[in-house]
């Protein structure tokens, strides 16, 4: 069954390129976003455009439509979010976060604003940067304390910046060369507002200076001004703002390590501070820094600025980008690594919206939501698969296709790009969600269901989230597996009503679990076990509409199977209720559970799946363990004896995700490789054959691997270029293929 639901789409090339269908922000300081955009018609359009991609020193982000957050590069201090500190080379998904209006990316920390104007941060946390008044790093968001009604976040090296509807100025993180604008130099684990500001409508954040505009036009500066970049002579710092001279009429702001920008009314750009590589856009190379602004020659009618560490990009409103600056890494995108000292347009790319200059890479946004990339990609922050460098824009390759699936007893159910979910196999519950009870063999689309972000699929049931949080259900309902209230199937979807802000979900044979954005956890169906983790067992016990699993907060994900249930805290610590007949739930005894116990799980964990009487989980490191029964030699540790407590899987040294079936599994390489283990009786493996393995084997031509799900004797697989494969049982067509009894090899399914 689907494990947890929101982790098969981690690392989708497809989602990635969605990401920003309709008016994007920009970025300023080495990624760092500034609200800017403004020139299109309105001085207020800087405080409502939204930062919609970010690049990071060697990390890049984006949001999606439907408001979820990818991300990839590097990931040393946690700031990808997706629950561990492995880089990625393609994206993925920043777990438990919803509804995002803006993000912004620092040195190695990322921010989020949602639409309800809250601020969540994740990453480097050494100065107080995430503002949750700790100093811990966190590979997952937590939310900045004591922030509400904030409509734009930017982000410096190492500290943050908010502006709140009233118009003030929020900042919090480090704080030497007082860059917070407090009039200190203490650093702050928790937001101080900025003194003597109002009426503020952009802000941008530079390595160790801030800058803002206000309504009226005007710029106000503070923090490190050694290269003049606050706009007064160098060699100085300014703890509170001050107003820089001889600009007006300023409708955005971008900050460079240490130089600024300004994008006038008029569609002119203005620069001031460090010119060592020619980034004031004057012609000048190896030039003085400059601390009165002046007009970058030569250009009008910009519309979107971004500034790198030693490079700035500019949108005009032709859709053209432009760039000058340091170019080692060909971040300029002309085709070479020759600085520039004026700006030179980047050739290949039109219809551009947004920009984003990381420290040495830059990403742009067309008006047909493809997304561009050159420069470095020494961490993969390029976002498609590799480490190679490239000097002149490249589409990070896109999908239409398939970005995650989900195996139910004996049906499939796809989730495409555009939101859309496609359904085959067995139908004989209504599982396809078409409105009818006949089984398909042919993938077809499930009617009146959009937007959808998440699927999970149990023994004779479907359940879909959507962008707004809501959930959908449909198939058998016998034991309220649907959550409508009743025991009444449908065979179209319906709302779960009393569930909102859901960000994951699973799916066990006849039970399903949620996690809300709050991190609580709720459950209904069969409950003869206790999987529901409410305290009570048996038949009177289950339940036909969602309760709160007591005791669990802080949650992240969820995985479901017959009859125990399985929870990740945001710490990585593992959850697990239910029944523990084979000791499923990794506590040493065989003892059933009705709520939740703490497993003694090794190390942080970051992903979980439940298969049938066994459970795996993936810890940060990318490592693999399991435990329950093992008969098959499913655990893949080389034997078929049944394990009490966690064992190590001899599979791939580091995974990038997992799957647990009936008796069988598999996990994805982070080399893009597939590994299955266990029972092969309908060649469930891959391999060809129809022998069982109690170590992981390699499935033959299946790389570029980026999501998978078992179930039963199925297997599925989701490669990079948006193409579903499957192997294994396939006698009501589950494969995507005409009926048959088994295949032992991957087919490609013809989901088109």
């Amino acid at each position: 069954m689907q494990s947890s639901a929101r982790w098969w789409l981690v690392r989708l090339l497809g989602v990635w390129l969605g990401v920003l269908w309709g008016g994007c922000g920009q970025t300023g300081p080495g990624g760092v976003p500034d609200e800017g955009e403004a020139v299109r018609g309105s001085s207020l359009w800087a405080t409502r455009a939204r930062a919609r991609l970010a690049a990071g020193t060697a990390h890049s982000l984006a949001v999606r439509p439907d408001g979820t957050v990818w991300t990839t590069g590097g990931n040393g201090h946690g700031q990808l979010g997706d629950g561990t500190t492995l880089s990625r080379r393609t994206p993925v998904q920043v777990q438990g976060l919803s509804g995002v209006a803006a993000v912004a990316a620092g040195h190695g920390h990322s921010l989020a604003l949602r639409y309800d104007g809250t601020v969540w941060a994740w990453g480097n946390n050494a100065y107080g940067q995430l503002g949750d008044d700790t100093r811990d790093n966190r590979t997952v968001p937590v939310q900045v304390t004591g922030l509400s009604g904030v409509v734009s976040v930017v982000a410096g090296d190492t500290h943050s910046l908010a502006v709140r509807s009233d118009g003030s100025v929020w900042a919090w993180g480090r704080n030497t060369s007082g860059q917070l604008g407090d009039g200190t130099r203490d650093d702050r684990a928790v937001p101080v507002q900025v003194t003597g500001l109002s009426g503020v409508v952009s802000v941008a954040a530079g390595g160790n200076h801030s800058l803002a505009v206000r309504s009226d036009g005007s710029v106000w500066a503070w923090g490190n001004n050694a290269s003049g970049q606050l706009g007064g002579a160098p060699e100085a710092a300014y703890p509170v703002p001050w107003r820089v001279e001889d600009v007006s009429g300023v409708v955005a702001v971008a900050a460079g390590q240490y130089h600024s920008l300004a994008v006038r009314y008029d569609g002119t750009v203005w620069a001031w501070g460090d010119n060592l590589y020619g980034q004031l856009g004057d012609g000048k190379l190896e030039g003085n820094s400059r601390w009165l602004p002046k007009q970058v020659p030569g250009l009008g009618g910009v519309v979107a600025v971004s500034a790198g560490f030693y490079h700035s990009l500019v949108v005009r409103s032709d859709g053209t980008v432009w760039a000058w600056g340091n170019n080692a890494y060909g971040q300029l995108g002309g085709g070479s690594r020759a600085h520039a000292a004026s700006p030179v347009q980047v050739l290949g790319v039109s219809g551009a919206v947004a920009v984003a200059a990381g420290y040495r890479h830059s990403l742009v946004v067309n008006s047909d939501g493809t997304l561009w990339a050159w420069g470095s990609n020494l961490d993969g922050q390029r976002g498609d698969g590799t480490l190679t460098r490239y000097p002149t824009p490249g589409r990070v390759p896109g999908l239409s296709g398939v970005v995650s699936v989900a195996a139910g007893g004996g049906h499939v159910l796809a989730l495409l790009s555009d939101g859309t979910v496609w359904a085959w196999g067995d139908n004989a519950s209504g599982q396809l969600g078409d409105g009818t009870r006949h089984s398909r063999w042919v993938p077809r689309q499930v009617p009146e269901l959009s937007g959808v972000v998440a699927v999970a699929a149990g023994s004779s049931f479907s359940l879909a989230v959507r962008y707004d949080g809501s959930v959908w259900s449909w198939g058998d309902n016998a034991y309220g597996q649907l959550g409508h209230g009743s025991t009444d199937a449908s065979s179209v979807p319906l709302h779960v009503r009393e569930l909102s802000e859901v960000v994951a979900v699973a799916a066990g044979s006849m039970h399903a679990l949620a996690v809300r954005a709050d991190g609580t956890v709720w459950g209904w169906g069969f409950n003869d076990y206790g999987q529901l983790g409410d305290g009570f067992e048996g038949i009177s016990a289950r339940r036909y509409s969602p309760v709160q699993v007591p005791g669990l907060s802080g949650m992240v994900s969820v995985a479901a199977d017959f009859g125990h249930s399985l929870a990740v805290r945001a710490d990585g610590t593992v959850w697990a209720w239910g029944n523990n007949t084979d000791s499923e739930l990794g506590d040493g005894t065989t003892t059933r559970r009705l709520v939740p116990l703490r497993v003694n799980a090794p190390g942080t964990v970051a992903l979980l799946s439940a298969g049938y009487n066994y459970s795996m989980a993936m810890r940060a490191d990318g490592s693999l363990w399991a435990w329950g029964t093992n008969f098959a030699g499913q655990l893949g540790d080389g034997s078929t004896t049944s394990r009490a407590v966690p064992v190590r899987v001899q599979g791939p040294v580091r995974a990038s995700t997992l799957a647990a079936g009936q008796s069988h599994s598999m996990a994805v390489g982070s080399d893009g490789f597939l590994w299955a283990w266990g029972f092969n009786f309908e060649g469930q493996l891959g391999d060809g054959t129809l022998t069982h393995h109690a170590l992981p084997v390699r499935v033959p031509g299946m790389s570029g691997v980026v999501a998978v799900d078992v179930t039963l004797n199925l297997s599925l697989a989701v490669r990079s270029d948006g193409s579903l494969w499957a192997w294994g049982n396939n006698d009501v067509g589950q494969l995507g293929t005409q009926p048959s009894t088994y295949v032992t090899t991957a087919v490609r399914s013809s989901l088109y």
